[in-house]
């Protein structure tokens, strides 16, 4: 029975021209072997698994062999390039600093370097995850890496270069490897399927390429996971089965249910993603990540940025066709503020589901606001057109009964005001509530201003609920606001009632929009106004507050202190 090798293994590629996604890289290293401009030291950095160590044993082996082609490739029939594939060669030589890091382990390989290659022209070092070797290992190489012999070459690789001191860093050359994209991971993958007789599809690969995070490495071994799991099949249900990923059918059916402003399909669709074992962060992400889908697909000029199988795609075009960009915009504000105070939230699933209702109400809202809109547009057309209208009647003749039916009449001539039309088209019930809103009387005005009524003691509580919400971040203007005598109600204003100008310039600066903006909403009101005056204190009562009006405070309850402060010459700073 042959032996069974892992696909990172057996496709592992073996020249320049195999390795995926890395060309500038490669590119560059062929260019310096063909002009004979090799460095002494290279550093390959970069994510886990896209190709440092197997760019580093190309090169060795490259300029190491006897007879390269004409594309500066390894020829793999000369005697140093047969050595190499059987992994008996003495030219190149591998250390794992992770597990040979300390000081002795370098002076052993410093001993090797001594020692010239018996077949080529270089002995290559690869240490691979140098970042793990210790300060002390780091400095007793340091000067074998400045000043090496000729023949010696060393290759270091790792994924962490911040790591690595940067006196090593400014003998190298380095080398930044990128994550692979996922077009040419399912590329590869594709490639493998067929050589192996594996049934494939592009969604399935798309999804293991998506997981594998731009590391080739990790997509060959999700890939034989999946095979070995589905009896040779990588398709778009399995793989999902397998990785245990959210399938991309939850976020189509949870945006179709947004949109329709259906709050109980959009839970019972969060209920059935919980009961299937789910983590609800994850989701959230996914639910980021598709709305962000939605808006690359807008424009045919970002399809491209869409990192999903052909099937998929169509699927994102159609939906955000439906989808307005501000609306989706708006999703996207919710789900990300929902996002970052996901962790503090105690109640999680009920975050998450407030953050759901949300999505669903802003449809509603938006319609609502709207129709009330288109509707104070048509008001204002129709008293637009209405002097015209009684323009036309007045210049008519008037004969017969009708004249003198006319003549009896008194003469109106001023037409009805903006505000009286509007009643008349809203037709208000006599028992309207005081929450619904009016409409501006103004012509030119199409925002909605509310004018519920209110009551004196309402306008004062509403004040103390704003000193209330203030408590914990404000702590001083609180206790100022909730005095007995700190708010009152004159000729229809809230007006605070403060101590001194300190506290006056401090609530004019900072508090009274904010408050103002507080008691408009909880009393539905728009025309609330709020004004700052200093109390009229007796002099008895009155506290102090700057370091003068303290000092003078301690004088009258302790004469001794005037003379403490003359016989020391203090001062104010």
């Amino acid at each position: 029975m042959e032996q069974y090798l892992v696909s990172a293994r057996k496709y592992r590629p073996s020249t320049f021209d195999t390795v995926i996604g890395q060309q500038p890289i490669t590119v560059t290293l062929k260019n310096a072997i063909r002009s004979n401009h090799l460095a002494h030291a290279y550093l390959f950095c970069g994510p886990r698994g896209v190709g440092k160590t197997t760019c580093a044993r190309i090169f060795a082996k490259t300029i190491n062999c006897l007879a390269p082609t004409s594309d500066t490739e390894p020829c793999n029939n000369c005697e140093s390039c047969k050595s190499f594939n059987e992994m008996r060669s003495l030219n190149i030589h591998e250390l794992d600093a992770a597990s040979n890091n300390s000081v002795d382990d370098i002076r052993t390989l410093i001993e090797k370097v001594r020692i010239p290659p018996q077949i080529g022209k270089y002995s290559v070092y690869i240490i691979d995850e140098v970042h793990m070797l210790s300060a002390a290992a780091f400095n007793a190489f340091l000067k074998t890496l400045e000043e090496p012999p000729h023949y010696a070459i060393f290759v270091l690789a790792t994924t962490e270069k911040h790591k690595i001191l940067p006196t090593i860093l400014s003998r190298c050359q380095i080398y930044d490897f990128s994550r692979i994209k996922i077009e040419d991971t399912v590329n590869f993958l594709e490639k493998i399927a067929q050589k192996e007789n594996v049934t494939y599809d592009k969604e399935g690969l798309t999804i293991i390429a998506q997981k594998s995070e731009g590391a080739m490495r990790d997509a060959l071994s999700i890939f034989d996971q999946i095979v070995s799991f589905s009896e040779g099949k990588v398709i778009y249900d399995r793989v999902i089965n397998t990785l245990n990923i959210l399938d991309y059918d939850y976020y189509f059916r949870l945006i179709d249910t947004v949109m329709k402003s259906d709050i109980t399909s959009a839970l019972l669709i969060l209920d059935e993603i919980i009961n299937k074992g789910f983590d609800l962060q994850n989701f959230l992400a996914g639910l980021s990540g598709h709305l962000r889908d939605l808006l690359v697909c807008k424009e045919p000029q970002t399809h491209s940025l869409l990192e999903v199988g052909a099937n998929i795609a169509e699927k994102y075009i159609s939906q955000t066709k439906q989808l307005p960009l501000d609306y989706l915009l708006d999703y996207m504000q919710i789900v990300s503020q929902c996002e970052l105070s996901y962790r503090a939230a105690r109640n999680q699933r009920l975050h998450l589901e407030l953050a759901l209702v949300q999505l669903c109400n802003y449809g509603l809202k938006r319609k609502q606001r709207e129709q009330e809109i288109a509707n104070i547009a048509k008001i204002q057309a129709e008293a637009k057109a209405q002097p015209q209208v009684e323009k036309a009647h007045a210049s008519a003749p008037k004969t017969g009964t009708t004249a003198k039916a006319a003549s009896s009449q008194p003469a109106f001539t001023s037409t009805p005001s903006l505000k009286q039309m509007m009643d008349q088209v809203q037709a208000p019930k006599a028992n309207k509530t005081e929450s619904e809103p009016t409409v501006q009387t103004n012509a030119k005005q199409t925002d909605i201003t509310r004018e519920n009524a209110y009551n004196e003691d309402q306008l004062v509580d509403a004040g103390r609920n704003y000193a209330v919400s203030i408590k914990e971040s404000r702590p001083r203007m609180y206790s100022a606001l909730i005095e007995s005598n700190a708010l009152k109600v004159k000729d229809g204003k809230l007006f605070v009632c403060l101590l001194n100008n300190a506290q006056k310039e401090y609530f004019i600066k900072n508090i009274q929009s904010e408050m103002a903006h507080f008691v408009k909403n909880e009393l539905k009101n728009d025309n609330i106004v709020i004004e700052c005056e200093i109390q009229e204190v007796n002099e008895e009562n009155k506290k102090a507050y700057t370091p003068y009006e303290k000092l003078q405070a301690m004088k009258a309850k302790n004469p001794a202190i005037d003379n403490l402060v003359q016989n020391l010459k203090l001062d104010f700073e």
